[in-house]
C-alpha cells in the first residue's frame, strides 16, 4: 500500500470517498469511472457511497466545488502574501500555472476536461465550472486593472487565453517548455504598466511645457 492509499484509509467515509473521486475523476474521466469503481478505491461501499452523495452527479458536482476552491485559495494565498501588489499577485498566478504544467501534462486542466465529457450546455456541473471560470477572468481584471495594465479587461482576457492554451498545449505536447514561454508572456503583459506609466509621465511634461 502507497503513502496515498494509506492516507485515504486514515480519513472518515466522507472523505474517504471524495478523495478516491478526485483522483479518478482527473485521471480518467468522469464518465469512464463509476460509483463502483469509486467506492472501491475507497475501500467502501456503493451503498456508502450513494447515503453520502445521493447520485454520481451529486459527486461530481462536490468534486468540481471542491477543484475550484482550490483554484479561488490559489489567489486568495497570493492577496496575503501580497498584499496590496496586484502584479506580483498576477505574476505568482501565473507562476502557479507554470511551476504545475509538468505534474498536471497527462491530463491537463479538470475542468477543460469535464466540460468536453458534458455536451448538455445546462448540466448543472458545467454551470459550475462555467461560473467559476467567470469568476476567476472577473478577478484577473480587478488585478490587472489595480497593476495599471492598459485595457485591462482586454488584458484579463489574454491572460486567460494564454493560461488555458498553455494547459492544452503541454496535454498534447505541442509546444516545449510551456511554463517558461507562460512567464515570458505575463513578463511582458505586466510590462505594459511600466509603459503606460512612462507613457503617461511624458504626456504630462508635455502638457506643462507647452
Amino acid at each position: 500500500m502507497d503513502m496515498r492509499e494509506g492516507r485515504i484509509m486514515r480519513l472518515p467515509p466522507r472523505e474517504r470517498i471524495l478523495d478516491a473521486a478526485e483522483d479518478l475523476f482527473f485521471n480518467l474521466g468522469i464518465r469512464r469511472v463509476t460509483v463502483e469503481d469509486v467506492a472501491t478505491k475507497a475501500e467502501t461501499t456503493k451503498a456508502a457511497v450513494y447515503r453520502h452523495f445521493g447520485s454520481k452527479e451529486n459527486l461530481i458536482a462536490e468534486w468540481i466545488r471542491i477543484v475550484t476552491a482550490q483554484y479561488a485559495a490559489i489567489l486568495d494565498d497570493l492577496e496575503k502574501t501580497y498584499p496590496g501588489d496586484p502584479r506580483a499577485q498576477l505574476y505568482g498566478w501565473a507562476k502557479h500555472i507554470a511551476d504545475t504544467l509538468a505534474t498536471t501534462s497527462h491530463r491537463g486542466c479538470p475542468f477543460i476536461n469535464s466540460i468536453a465529457e458534458l455536451p448538455d450546455p445546462n448540466d448543472p456541473v458545467r454551470l459550475l465550472i462555467e461560473a467559476h471560470k467567470k469568476r476567476q477572468a472577473q478577478r484577473v481584471a480587478v488585478l490587472c486593472e489595480g497593476a495599471g495594465i492598459p485595457d485591462p479587461e482586454a488584458a484579463a482576457v489574454e491572460i486567460s487565453f494564454m493560461l488555458e492554451g498553455a494547459q492544452i498545449s503541454t496535454q498534447n505536447n505541442s509546444i516545449p517548455n510551456a511554463g517558461q514561454h507562460v512567464m515570458r508572456i505575463i513578463s511582458e503583459i505586466l510590462d505594459r504598466a511600466d509603459r503606460g506609466k512612462k507613457k503617461g509621465s511624458l504626456k504630462v511634461l508635455a502638457k506643462r511645457a507647452g
